[in-house]
């Protein structure tokens, strides 16, 4: 069954009268990135869910609240809000709420939005969050609120403790971090995925297939982009996947100013204008350096190139090999 979502409690309400019998088990959090802590707390509550025969429910919220309350310190975004739709719908979540984020909601005391929210609208049995959960106005309400509010209406708490790898608490901040600093492996690990930038194929000048190596430049979705450099990429174009070297920067050879992400596809002649692309980053090779000519810069793409060959056969054979031990 495909996963519904719905743009308000009110939109709900009219989906799920009181009247219904409707029963939910609901995780609430801004969810983006949709990294291994939040799989952890999504996982929790699908079984919470199907231990109680409710359905598994996310709510979230859009803009992010920081985007509202404290605009100069939002973050950038991991993640398109459609993205982390299909990320939750993927992990299990049933139903999706996506909560208006307004002054009025923000307002609204951690006692009122238990009743209202959760047990009013979403008529929740059970509630799922992460070990830090703040809610209600001014961030009052925590976990332990929470537990004290919902035990009189009868909703039960579960609090999923941090996810850690390598003794790094896994969190969206910290993978924002790591994107910014370019350590693009460390924000897969985090992430349990590559970091990936998505959006349409744009036009270039044509300066690189004439003088370097044929690109596709990507105008990315994503707000959050990794620090400048060149990395060792796969490129989804199509239905398929090619290896691909990838340039982030304002490429200073030819004296540009405006940041742009460019792809090298390997074994991929073709010339397009436009389409949808997705990059996923594996591996930062260098910084972005500026040459005395394009031909240097050519000669410093091909052994870019040549190394993003080698990083993904020796990666290729070492998922072969964990295959191989794990059967």
């Amino acid at each position: 069954m495909a996963t519904r979502v719905f743009r308000s409690c009110q939109e709900w309400e009219q989906e799920f009268p009181a009247e219904a019998g409707f029963r939910s088990a609901v995780t609430i959090g801004n969810f983006d990135g949709v990294h291994l802590g939040h799989q952890r707390i999504l996982q929790c509550l699908v079984e919470r869910a199907r231990r109680l025969a409710a359905t598994p429910v996310a709510v979230t919220f859009d803009p992010h609240p920081a985007r509202l309350l404290r605009p100069a310190e939002a973050p950038p975004l991991i993640l398109t809000l459609e993205q982390r739709i299909a990320h939750l719908a993927e992990l299990g979540c049933a139903a999706i709420v996506v909560l208006p984020f307004t002054h009025e909601l923000a307002r609204l005391a951690p006692e009122a939005f238990v009743r209202t929210v959760l047990a009013s609208s979403l008529r929740a049995r059970a509630v799922v969050v992460g070990a830090n959960f703040r809610f209600g106005h001014q961030q009052m309400g925590d976990v332990h609120r929470l537990r004290a509010l919902s035990q009189a209406l009868q909703i039960e708490v579960e609090v999923v403790p941090p996810v850690k790898l390598r003794g790094q608490a896994v969190s969206s901040t910290a993978i924002r971090a790591a994107v910014r600093a370019g350590r693009v492996s460390l924000a897969g690990r985090l992430l349990g995925r590559p970091f990936a930038l998505t959006g349409s194929i744009q036009p270039g000048t044509g300066q690189g297939r004439r003088l370097v190596v044929p690109t596709l430049n990507l105008q990315p979705e994503q707000e959050l982009l990794p620090a400048t450099g060149v990395y060792a990429t796969q490129t989804l174009l199509s239905g398929r996947t090619y290896w691909s070297a990838t340039n982030v920067g304002v490429r200073p050879t030819f004296d540009g100013h405006r940041l742009t992400v460019e792809s090298h596809l390997l074994d991929f002649a073709e010339e397009l204008r436009e389409g949808k692309l997705e990059i996923r980053f594996f591996h930062r090779l260098r910084e972005e350096q500026k040459f005395a000519s394009a031909a240097e810069l050519r000669a410093q793409v091909l052994s870019d190139i040549a190394r993003v060959r080698r990083f993904f056969v020796r990666l290729e054979r070492s998922a072969t090999l964990v295959r191989k031990f794990a059967s």
